[in-house]
């Protein structure tokens, strides 16, 4: 049995993804059910994925995918949203053959996933809108996909407002690295990730801006930096 605000998030939910294919927001939720924090529609959908009605997508913001409503009893017509699935095109997507001068060389197609803020925190990693190609001594082991970057916060590391970043996906990271971190389940941001005892620390590379610290269970990491690209 779910309780009424389990019900009435989930209904929610559904009507959004069914009008929009995406997800609402953690304040639209909030705001939808009359809650005074986010913090409630984080265990309510906690709640929810206990109970099997839920699931929640990895490696991207607001993905949220329902498996059953109350009146099913299976999960074999689950209502989804548009799914994130940052890897590398495989097949005869995957790989685009190039020519220069007498040379081939070939040219590995990534997605681009929306835009990542390098300032103030955003909601970021979107749907995938086109692929671009990159050279193949940019990737390394696992997948990767690409950000376009927003914001100034990062200058002093070399990474300017309008690059685009090659993220290789992973869940962990070293403390030091330039990474991209989900807050709160809903704002992604660039940043390099210092570790301090129990907290995180999100560091800029511009004085102009604050280093932002969290406890370990408001920031998930979503990949790190592991290239970088500039249009002239």
């Amino acid at each position: 049995m779910l309780t009424s605000k389990q019900h009435d998030l989930l209904m929610f939910i559904r009507e959004r993804l069914t009008e929009t294919g995406v997800p609402p927001s953690f304040e639209e939720m909030k705001d939808a059910l009359g809650l005074r924090s986010k913090s409630g529609i984080h265990r309510l959908i906690t709640a929810l994925e206990e109970r099997g009605f839920l699931r929640r997508l990895p490696h991207r913001a607001r993905a949220l995918e329902i498996i059953k409503m109350p009146d099913d009893t299976t999960a074999s017509a689950p209502i989804t949203s548009r799914k994130f699935t940052p890897s590398v095109i495989e097949g005869s997507l995957g790989r685009a053959r190039q020519v220069s001068g007498d040379n081939d060389s070939e040219a590995v197609l990534v997605p681009m996933m929306g835009r990542i803020a390098a300032g103030v925190p955003i909601e970021a990693i979107q749907d995938h809108s086109h692929n671009i190609t990159v050279p193949p001594e940019m990737i390394g082991k696992g997948d990767h996909f690409a950000l376009e970057v927003k914001g100034d916060s990062m200058i002093n590391a070399g990474i300017l407002d309008g690059d685009t970043v090659l993220i290789r996906q992973a869940n962990t990271a070293r403390n030091g690295d330039i990474v991209v971190a989900l807050v709160d389940d809903e704002e992604a941001t660039l940043k390099r990730m210092r570790k301090k005892g129990n907290s995180i620390a999100l560091e800029a590379a511009n004085p102009a801006y604050e280093t932002r610290i969290f406890g370990p269970d408001r920031v998930a990491v979503q990949g790190v930096l592991a290239g970088l690209m500039r249009q002239y």
